[in-house]
């Protein structure tokens, strides 16, 4: 038969074709001491260290291993994993061989390589112990970055903009508390419904903070802006006892001027004090910052720095200087002119934050500057812009006085324990007779019609003892302080024109009660803040959530009924059972909503 031609080209060629040598497959035993383990030793090695998923057959089996390093080289438990091994792979499919090749790798010691401390287990096992120990959770709780600066809005800013958007980290996203909180300008309705009281520093029952309520937090945080009214209360005593001594109706005094000089200097340590740590607020926690100014109350402390400062410029010693130069008033009145813009502009332009709305005596902070700077302005030798000022405030002061002084029914009565506050009414006019007295030359009659309404106003409000019955230390008080000290001061200013026993008798009284009322605040603060250390509680005010809480259910309401309506009756039976007449203040006539079931 014949051969095919292909096959006998096979037969005839001499020697196989070779194969390039980077193509050329070469086995591991054929190079001596390349690998002297076999796959086959190898495996049964770490059979005690792999888990064999159950076979389809016995002649093709699927390994899906899985290897954990020992943290011991022992061979101790070794009976527990060949155990384990036999449920792996069925008796059925075993060879006798195997379990003997089995028993030789029992008596292999393995030894394990010690772990870095970079390793990934490594990592995780000091973040375990670290997260265990409770000082360390207060070192890294994340709870309060939404209000901080570098670690909040601007952190995430920056993420952003490196094209790596900011993920936060909580266990709990849902939580108020949880550190994924990201402030936002809150409406000022949503303070009024969160808080509660003239101040509105009180939380609500049905309302939950943003920020832990269960611990204390950082100082900077509860520190809040009214601190500037001590600067105002210890500023202006500096002003009073220089008048004392330099007045002529109180000569027969004969204080000295050292005392001003002492007072001039404690208040610029207070004032460059108090504005440093309120600064570092600002720097490090500008977001508590921005919801004090966004706060219908507090926004009118923002006009106290600016205030004191004005205080010292007008109480600065003969001593140090007996003129001071003009451009000092430009510089202090021009941020006081850009937060009146902003602040007038809403009370009346209308909308959330209309006068109507917001009146509370706090608000007459915001209008003693403009008083307070054309007096320091007539006395430098100005004559417009002094008047400018004068002018704007004697606008907003009549519509600010009578807006308080009909009390609105969407302003809420006062407590008894914030009944001082009124004596924020006295402030403006005492201030204003004496700017008009220097920008005219003379205590003439409208000078005297000012300070005649202070004077009645301040009788009117001494006369109330139970004003001051019940009521506890706030540190807002200090802005209450500075009110007695102008009204004292615009007295010694009347009496150097009229001159009587009366006038001077009464510039003596009220000097003396003003400086009482600071010493014993003064003496206060340093008992609460060194003693007692409870004067910068938490300051709730900024940590009210954005969400309103969820309605109460109607079946709740008609069993209980309504919350507004039991408020009120025992807001009059508390007056009802005090010795207080003023019973008509705790009256409140019930609406149709808070009587409808």
């Amino acid at each position: 038969m014949g051969e095919h031609p292909a096959s006998l080209e096979l037969k005839e060629s001499p020697e196989p074709e070779t194969v390039p040598s980077l193509l050329q497959l070469v086995s591991s035993n054929e190079v001596p001491g390349f690998d002297s383990i076999t796959v086959e030793n190898e495996t049964n090695k770490f059979l005690n260290q792999i888990k064999v998923s159950q076979p389809s057959s016995c002649d093709e089996r699927t390994l899906s291993i899985s290897i954990s390093m020992p943290s011991s080289p022992t061979a101790a438990g070794m009976d527990d994993e060949a155990q384990v091994f036999k449920n792996g792979v069925p008796d059925s499919c075993m060879a006798s061989d195997s379990l003997g090749e089995y028993k030789e790798a029992q008596a292999v010691k393995f030894l394990s390589q010690p772990m870095e401390k970079g390793s990934i287990l490594g990592e995780a096992g000091t973040i375990k112990n670290t997260n265990q120990h409770p000082n360390n959770k207060k070192l890294k709780d994340k709870r309060f970055d939404s209000f901080k600066t570098w670690s909040g809005r601007l952190e995430r800013q920056l993420s952003n903009l490196r094209g790596r958007p900011h993920e936060i980290e909580s266990d709990d996203e849902s939580s108020p508390n949880s550190g994924n909180f990201e402030p936002l300008p809150l409406p000022v309705d949503r303070y009024f419904d969160a808080l509660e009281g003239p101040e509105l520093e009180t939380l609500r029952d049905s309302e939950e903070i943003v920020l832990p309520h269960d611990k204390r937090w950082p100082f900077l945080l509860r520190y809040p802006i009214s601190s500037f009214g001590i600067c105002l209360g210890v500023s202006s005593q500096a002003i009073l006892w220089k008048a004392l001594a330099t007045a002529t109706s109180t000569k027969f005094l004969h204080i000295n001027l050292v005392i001003n000089l002492i007072l001039w200097w404690i208040s610029v340590a207070l004032i460059t004090t108090v504005a440093s740590i309120y600064l570092l607020k600002v720097i490090l926690y500008f977001e508590a910052v921005r919801r004090e100014y966004y706060h219908p109350i507090r926004v009118n402390f923002f006009f106290s720095p600016w205030i004191a400062l004005l205080f010292l410029a007008l109480g600065v010693p003969p001593s140090i200087t007996s003129k001071l130069p003009a451009a000092l008033w430009y510089v202090l009145m021009t941020p006081l002119f850009c937060l009146e813009l902003k602040i007038y502009g809403q009370w009346m332009s209308g909308g959330q934050r209309r006068l109507s709305k917001v009146a509370n005596p706090s608000n007459h902070l915001s209008i003693v500057g403009n008083f307070v700077g054309a007096l320091l302005g007539a006395s430098m030798g100005l004559k417009e812009g002094p008047v400018f000022f004068f002018a704007v405030g004697l606008a907003h002061y009549t519509v600010l006085f009578v807006t308080l002084y009909q009390r609105l029914p969407t302003n809420e009565t006062l407590p008894k324990e914030l009944h001082p506050v009124f004596f924020l009414f006295v402030a403006a006019p005492s201030v204003a007779s004496m700017a008009w007295a220097s920008i005219q030359g003379s205590f003439d009659y409208g000078s005297r019609i000012a300070y005649f309404i202070a004077l009645f106003l301040y009788f009117s409000l001494a006369v109330r003892i139970n004003f001051f019955r019940g009521f506890t230390f706030s540190l807002s008080w200090w802005a209450y302080t500075f009110p007695m000290t102008g009204a004292a001061i615009a007295t010694i200013r009347y009496s150097s024109v009229v001159t009587n026993i009366f006038t001077q008798t009464l510039s003596v009284i009220l000097s003396i009660v003003a400086t009482l009322t600071v010493t014993a605040l003064l003496v206060t603060t340093i008992l609460h803040a060194f003693v007692l250390r409870d004067l910068f509680p938490n300051d709730i005010a900024i940590a009210i959530s954005d969400r309103k809480p969820k309605p109460l259910k109607k079946w709740f309401i008609r069993r209980h009924g309504s919350l507004d309506y039991n408020k009120d009756i025992g807001n009059f039976l508390k007056f009802a059972s005090a010795d207080c007449k003023d019973i008509e203040a705790a009256l409140k006539i019930p609406t149709v909503e808070a009587t409808s079931v």
